[in-house]
Formats: C-alpha cells, structure tokens, sequence
C-alpha cells in the first residue's frame, strides 16, 4: 500500500472535525508550515521534457492548493475524488458536461435553486439536454419523471432551496440506479457536517462551497465529489477541458472554511432552533418551515439522513407578499441580501431575489415566503430583531 492510500484510508476512519483540519494536506516538509501556502502561480519547471514535480505542469490542470482543498473535501464526504471549481454554478455546469450528451434527458427538483434551474433550462436545453421537474420527496414522481433509456441524472437537492423539502436519498438511489441514471445530490444546505449522501448511495455530491464550507461570505466557490473512478475520470477531464477551476487564494480560503464547519453547523443549528421557537409562535406567521418540526412532511427522513437540521429557515407572513418584503426592509441584524451559509445573519424574499428567475414556472415560490440563513451570532439579537421586524405590517 502506498503512503497517499494509506493517508486517504487513515483520513477516512478518523472523526470529522479530524478530517476537516488534517485531511488533504501534509505539513510542509521543508518548513513544517501546518497550513498549506497560497500557490500563485500559473506555470511549473519541470525537470526535463515531461519532468513534472507532484504532477503540476499548469494551474488549470492542478495547483496544489486546490488539491488540498479537493483532497479535503473528498475525505469529509467520504468520497473517491474531489474537485473544485469557479463557482457552484461551474460545478454543476461541468458535471452536466461530463456524463451527459445531447438528447439525454434529466430529472431535477420541482422546487430547485433558480440558478440551478436557469442553467438546465436556458442552457443545457441549448445544448440538446432535455429535463423533467418532480418532487424531491415523492420518491413515485421521481419515478414517473425517469425516462428509462434516456434519463442519465436525476438531480435531487435535499433540503430543497428554498422550500426546505427533503428527498429520501437512498430511495431516491435505488430509483435512479435501477433505470441505469445516476444520482446527483446537491448537499449545500446540509453541508458535509449534517449529511453525507455518498454514504446512502448517491453517485455525485454538489456544493455551492460559497456557502457553509466556506462560511464567511468572502469566497465564491463549488465543488463536486465523486464516489466512483470512472466517474471522476470523465469529471476530471471536463474540469481541465472546461477551465472553470477555484483559484489558488479562493481554495485556501474554502479549506480554511472547512477547518471550523463543525463548530460553526452546530451553532448554526443551535440558533436556527430557537428562531424557529420563536416563529412558531408569533400571531403573523402562518407557516413555519424546518425539516427539525415534528409536523414538516420530511421530518422522519431527515431525522435519519441528517446530523441536525441546519440553519436555514423559511416562513410565510399573513399579510401577505407586502408584509413579507417589509419584514426583510426593516431586519438590522439580519442583513438583507442572496445567499447563505456564512457565520452571519441574513434575510431574503425568494420570489424577488435568489428565485425571480423561476417567476412564472412551475417552479414559481410563494409570495408571501422570507427565507433566512440564521447565522451564529447571539440568538437574543436574532430574535429581538425579528420581533422588531414583524411588529408592524407595511
């Protein structure tokens, strides 16, 4: 057995938060430095013709920050290969490329990500692929939707963005295994932390590691990691093919991310719970939705797929779409903008921002929803200001 699989079986036995320090990277031999450096640099000397130190010729092909990045996200995914990428969007986009042709057909969810919606819908669709909407938690629509022959991915998002639905992933697995598709599994909203689809079956795990694997909103990033040789030889080619790689300082600013994930998840759920407490209770919301409530149609399932049930909450106000735009004007601490997953606070209208792209669709989210992505700040300033912000009807 060589000394890298022997590291690799070694970084998967260990603990969690053992492999998000350790995993991927070695301290420096000739310094000892304990974190990897931020390799700027585009090109490699090589040690005659076809001489490559470590493999690297050129920073699309590899660079060795990114590598400790792949290597750790592998390993805290319990995956075969890990790569990163320019963006989420990237990722997905790669992927696609990769082990899909012209004429192939895709199940994705009905509640999707906007943008992960817009790129099969207004580009791929260019492109030949064809693509069919079901449920996430209705493992028979999901059924239905596969076109035996044709269908080469079922797309599954668990918890959905942003309607928080949950799909069980080894049903969902068995599905698409047995109509010969693969399963893609985009684990953003549970982070590597609280789920680890690989485990139960899926093929492919996605992140928007913009997110929590990041965790400070100063990075835009995606990953995928794979589960199968074959398959992250196809993936690896496209990622070189394609150029769309995370750069050095974005992948070390990812892996530094990923030191503290478990720490900050547990926080973040810690608060999200008590958000949810509060919202439960207030006499304008009419609905409260977290996979973490008894009465959430998905609570049994992520109860067995999850960790805990993350930090992202999403509820709906009885005064309707305008009442919901002013809660999300008049929150202070929870700071109104797209996207999630970092250690602060944020608050967003779905139907304006993070999905107006799916206005009109089938896909078209509730006017009157708030999403927010509870971050890990004192709970008593969340909730007093969520107070502030639901006080007053505009």
């Amino acid at each position: 057995m060589s000394e890298q699989q022997h590291g690799h079986e070694a970084a998967q036995k260990a603990g969690f938060e053992t492999r998000a320090i350790h995993a991927g990277y070695e301290p420096d031999p000739a310094t000892g430095a304990v974190i990897p450096p931020i390799y700027a640099t585009s090109t490699y000397k090589q040690d005659g013709v076809g001489g490559l130190r470590g493999g690297y010729e050129y920073s699309r092909s590899g660079n060795p920050t990114r590598t400790a990045l792949e290597g750790n996200i592998a390993a805290l995914e319990e995956g075969e290969r890990g790569f990163a990428f320019a963006s989420g969007l990237a990722a997905e986009d790669t992927l696609v490329r990769a082990l899909c042709a012209p004429g192939d057909h895709v199940v994705v969810p009905d509640d999707a990500y906007g943008g992960t919606y817009r790129l099969f819908d207004k580009v791929e669709r260019a492109w030949g692929l064809e693509h069919s909407s079901a449920a996430v938690s209705d493992v028979d629509a999901v059924r239905a939707a596969i076109r035996p022959g044709e269908t080469t991915l079922v797309w599954v998002e668990t918890p959905t963005n942003p309607l928080l639905n949950i799909g069980d992933i080894e049903a969902l697995a068995a599905v698409a295994h047995e109509a010969g598709a693969l399963l893609v599994v985009d684990n953003t909203f549970a982070s590597p932390y609280l789920q680890q689809p690989l485990t139960l079956g899926a093929d492919v795990v996605v992140h928007s590691t913009t997110k929590y694997c990041g965790g400070h909103s100063d990075v835009v990033g995606g990953a995928l990691v794979v589960r199968d040789l074959e398959v992250a030889e196809r993936v690896g080619f496209h990622q070189n093919a394609m150029g769309a790689v995370a750069g050095p300082f974005d992948s070390w600013l990812v892996l530094r991310g990923l030191k503290t994930l478990g720490v900050r998840m547990d926080r973040h759920c810690d608060n999200a719970e008590r958000v949810v407490e509060f919202l439960a209770g207030h006499p304008d919301v009419t609905q409260v939705i977290y996979p973490g409530l008894e009465e959430h149609p998905g609570h049994a399932v992520a109860s067995r797929q999850m960790k805990r049930y993350g930090g992202m909450v999403s509820f709906r106000v009885a005064g309707g779409e305008q009442q919901a735009l002013g809660v999300c004007e008049r929150a202070e601490v929870f700071t109104l903008g797209e996207s999630l997953g970092g250690v602060e606070s944020l608050i967003e209208h779905p139907g304006r921002m993070t999905h107006a792209s799916v206005a009109g669709t089938d896909l078209e989210v509730p006017a009157d929803l708030v999403r927010l992505s509870v971050g890990i700040e004192t709970v008593d300033d969340l909730l007093a200001d969520l107070d502030r912000a639901l006080g007053a009807r505009a």
